[in-house]
């Protein structure tokens, strides 16, 4: 008997998957070598480095020598805005919206703490920016514009393309984070128009402690760290062949498999949604109901908080937002911006699905949830009725 929980936090990290170990298991063990070794260990990492940069490079419509492999995507994020921020000197503004993972939203808080203007564009109740709002902001002393791609807890994905194209007559540069679309739903940096892309490993099916970062082809990027001159002189330090072949073989994958793994997704979310608004009346979904992902859900329960939820229910493994943010009863960051009354805003439940996900899961899941609110609305009627 299987004992695991249900897991359905696929926004938070993703499995290995069995067809991605098996291809980096051989550069944990005896493909040990350093890249820029001048000897044939080197030279077959080396190797494998470049076939994994142009495999990430053709699931975004990149070239192989756009792509710089980095420890994480909080890192590709941190070398893209303080990169961009620091390549031309008279340009001191950067925009970004109210809506941002806290890996941008940090950086341009920290770049504002030492002297750059930073302008947040306000977010609709959709969880959409409006691309009108970023031209007050565009200009000559614009360096950056950063927008997330689609956001990590309510799932709402951003008009990219129509952001850049304001911001491409200005000749600032235009920064996506796509960890949470890559995989899930086409990301093409020529189509989107960006100049630079983050990229996540764990959040593909590859370990932790890998990511990358597009840089189009005469993007001005300062370096962020200083070493020898790894990765093009972009990022310094020996690099992590076996965390790298892995993102390689997961985006090899998912270029394969992302159009019949996004309608299978897309369908078990919409059972899930489907079974669970059948059983809690006033069940609240947050974000756009068409312009999301196709595998998350960001859920207010009427009446009861989503930690109090989850914590009753040891058979999931769910989450009440972003894992940077989890277990915090604080109003959602997200649903502030978004202008979300607080008594929704506080403790909503993100469900997020993946690829090992079943129908069966997503059933008993609905189960779970259903039968937890109601206990908890039934005995807060009751202790209500008990006082008065």
């Amino acid at each position: 008997m299987d004992l695991r929980p249900i897991y359905l936090d696929y926004n938070a990290t993703t499995p290995v998957a069995p067809e991605v170990l098996e291809e980096m298991l051989p550069y944990l063990r005896e493909e040990f070598g350093n890249p820029s070794s001048n000897h044939v260990y080197g030279r077959r990492a080396h190797e494998a480095i470049e076939r994994a940069r142009a495999r990430v490079a053709s699931l975004i419509g990149a070239g192989a020598d756009e792509i710089i492999f980095t420890a994480s995507g909080t890192e590709a994020t941190n070398l893209a805005i303080r990169g961009a921020a620091h390549a031309l000197p008279d340009r001191r503004r950067i925009v970004t919206s109210a809506f941002e993972h806290p890996a941008t939203a940090e950086t341009c808080a920290s770049l504002e703490r030492n002297g750059f203007s930073v302008h947040r564009v306000p977010v609709g109740q959709d969880g959409r920016v409006r691309t009108e709002t970023f031209e007050p902001f565009l200009g000559a002393s614009t360096a950056l514009v950063t927008v997330l791609h689609a956001h990590n807890e309510v799932g709402t994905i951003q008009p990219i393309a129509e952001i850049a194209e304001h911001v491409r007559r200005h000749g600032a540069a235009m920064h996506a984070d796509a960890a949470q679309t890559l995989g899930k739903i086409p990301v093409d940096v020529d189509a989107l128009g960006v100049d630079l892309l983050t990229i996540a490993g764990h959040k593909l099916y590859a370990p932790k402690g890998i990511g990358a970062l597009y840089i189009r082809s005469g993007t001005a990027l300062a370096p962020v760290l200083t070493g020898a001159r790894h990765e093009n002189g972009r990022r310094p330090g020996t690099e992590n062949v076996p965390g790298i072949v892995a993102l390689g073989k997961a985006c090899e994958i998912a270029e394969r498999r992302m159009a019949s793994e996004r309608m299978c997704v897309r369908s078990l979310r919409d059972h899930l949604l489907g079974r669970l608004r059948e059983r809690i009346p006033g069940l609240v979904l947050h974000g756009h109901p068409t312009e999301r992902l196709p595998n998350t859900l960001f859920l207010s329960f009427p009446g009861v908080s989503g930690s109090r939820l989850l914590e009753s229910i040891p058979e999931l493994a769910a989450s009440t937002g972003s894992a940077c943010h989890s277990g915090s009863e604080a109003p959602a960051a997200s649903l502030v911006a978004m202008g979300v009354p607080e008594n929704q805003a506080v403790g909503p439940v993100r469900l997020s699905l993946g690829r090992p996900t079943t129908v069966e899961e997503t059933e008993r899941a609905a189960d779970l949830l259903a039968t937890a609110w109601r206990r908890f609305v039934s005995l807060d009627r009751h202790t209500h009725l008990t006082i008065a």
